[in-house]
């Protein structure tokens, strides 16, 4: 007998969507600039660079920018410490926080933990490339009608629905 209590019901996805599209406009008007997370990534690991081996980064393209960067300095780092202590929170009250490694039958966890890892891999080089994640590109990009994020949503949909027949038998 389990003492944990029930999740709570997903949220509705048109007003999660509402949401997101008022935060998106909060951001604009506040900050200047829209959405977006894997530029406090790489502004991390810049300043880590940086840190670690300041005359390497001095004399670097890249890395020269983060020389005397601080990362808090940086408004994308706080939104990603925003989105994760948000979605902990919204976890903890909606009883769905607990350590567990979702994956299918057919998959072991640790298949389960590198697949993911080079997926990850894959998307923060995609993202480098593209300048911008996808959340930077679809909902940021998307929003000012840039006809690239939208050609980068389309293929982004495409390619998940294309994949997915090949994954779906390791879910059921």
């Amino acid at each position: 007998m389990s003492t944990r209590p029930e999740p709570q019901p997903y949220m509705n996805p048109y007003l999660a969507g509402l949401g997101i599209g008022l935060m998106l406009l909060a951001a604009f008007v506040t900050m200047g600039r829209g959405l977006g997370g894997s530029s406090a990534f790489a502004t991390a690991a810049g300043v880590t660079v940086a840190t670690a081996a300041p005359d390497f980064a001095a004399g670097h393209a890249y890395f020269g920018e983060f020389v005397d960067a601080h990362p808090w300095s940086e408004w994308l780092v706080w939104e990603v410490m925003g989105v994760f202590l948000g979605g902990l929170l919204s976890g903890l009250l909606a009883n769905r926080a607990h350590l567990t490694v979702e994956h299918g039958p057919r998959f072991t966890i640790a298949k389960r933990l590198a697949l993911a890892f080079i997926g990850g891999t894959i998307m923060a080089i995609g993202a480098k490339l593209a300048s911008g994640c996808t959340s930077g590109q679809a909902l940021t990009g998307g929003s000012l009608l840039n006809a690239g994020s939208w050609a980068f949503m389309m293929s982004m949909f495409a390619a998940a629905y294309g994949v997915a027949w090949f994954l779906r038998k390791q879910w059921v």
